[in-house]
């Protein structure tokens, strides 16, 4: 069975501002870059035999610095694996979404990218994955709403609505008959480099 590390990226700017990156490309920002040390140290510990990452530069970054740490681990650049494109609401707040469409802008046509395109191309790169790294354990470098989505498709009886926190690991062994989530949004290397 193939067993999948799913990391959320490192901070952003534009998270600290509450803006929607989606498909923008925002690099990751000087702590961005400490944290996604924290998780590649974190990491470092443990066997992976791949890692694969979104295109977009602050997972993409990420999944560099990590890379450093596990130089056995095939690298692969893989856009399926981009956050959820966000159509015109990319680079807004919440108040500014307000101010512009009202408080239901999130019912109205924006251009948000389809939940059901989202998981055929999110389940398009797992697949592949299964078939390619057969018993191996890889890492899948991405974006909240991207990982939160393909996670709720995996495991269908722990839905999740929250978001997941920046460099977050979520680890899910895939199998034929059920897959199993054994860790879940965890930043215990965050904590841990605090109290060092």
């Amino acid at each position: 069975m193939t067993v999948i590390g799913f990391v959320r990226h490192g901070v952003t700017a534009w998270n600290k501002e509450g803006r929607a990156q989606g498909s923008s490309d925002v690099p990751l920002d000087e702590e961005g870059i400490e944290m996604a040390g924290r998780v590649a140290k974190r990491l470092s510990t443990e066997q992976w035999d791949a890692i694969y990452t979104s295109h977009l530069s602050r997972a993409k970054k990420t999944a560099e610095i990590v890379a450093e740490k596990l130089p056995q681990a095939i690298f692969v650049v893989d856009q399926r694996l981009a956050e959820r494109g966000g159509g015109l609401v990319e680079g807004t707040t919440e108040a500014e979404r307000i101010e512009k469409w009202g408080i239901n802008w999130k019912e109205l046509d924006l251009g948000f990218e389809p939940h059901d395109a989202i998981i055929e191309r999110g389940m398009a790169a797992i697949r592949d994955i299964k078939e390619k790294h057969p018993n191996e354990r890889v890492l899948l470098i991405s974006h909240g709403a991207f990982i939160k989505r393909l996670f709720n498709e995996l495991i269908p009886d722990e839905q999740y609505e929250k978001s997941l926190d920046n460099t977050s690991v979520t680890i899910v062994e895939l199998s034929d008959e059920r897959n199993r989530c054994h860790l879940f949004n965890c930043t215990a290397h965050l904590k841990q480099a605090m109290d060092a």
